[in-house]
């Protein structure tokens, strides 16, 4: 899967590297928070999206 990343406009759903803006901006949007709750979650609950949501208090 690693080729994924290389297409245009492709976001991992399962997964959240935050060196990657576009994904980071999917979900600050999608879930209403900023970068930095983001971050916060990130470092507490790890890379996968459904443990940041839970985090964060969200729906994935």
């Amino acid at each position: 899967m690693a080729g994924l990343k290389e297409k245009r406009g492709f976001i991992d759903k399962d997964r959240l590297d935050l060196s990657e803006r576009r994904a980071v901006a999917h979900w600050m949007k999608r879930w209403g928070v900023s970068e930095d709750q983001i971050v916060t979650a990130h470092r507490k609950a790890g890379h996968m999206v459904k443990d940041i949501a839970a985090e964060l208090g969200k729906k994935r």
